[in-house]
């Protein structure tokens, strides 16, 4: 995972916060396809696509925190 480490961390933010925004109307994606999940719902491979492709760069971000974290915290 050190590829992640390499990675800018404002960069991953910005995208991070853009991906889970867009679009911003009606309703944000990532927001929309989680009530879907929450719903049961979501059942189309392209809405099981769209919540992955919304939500990948919040997951990267919070890895790359807690790494950051973590390496932090061992020095």
């Amino acid at each position: 995972m050190s590829w992640l480490d390499r990675f800018p961390l404002l960069w991953l933010t910005v995208l991070a916060l853009w991906m889970a925004v867009a679009p911003i109307t009606p309703e944000p994606h990532l927001v929309e396809k989680l009530g879907m999940l929450w719903q049961g719902s979501l059942v189309r491979p392209i809405d099981i696509f769209d919540l992955f492709l919304h939500a990948t760069p919040l997951v990267l971000l919070g890895l790359r925190l807690w790494r950051l974290k973590a390496k932090r915290g061992s020095v």
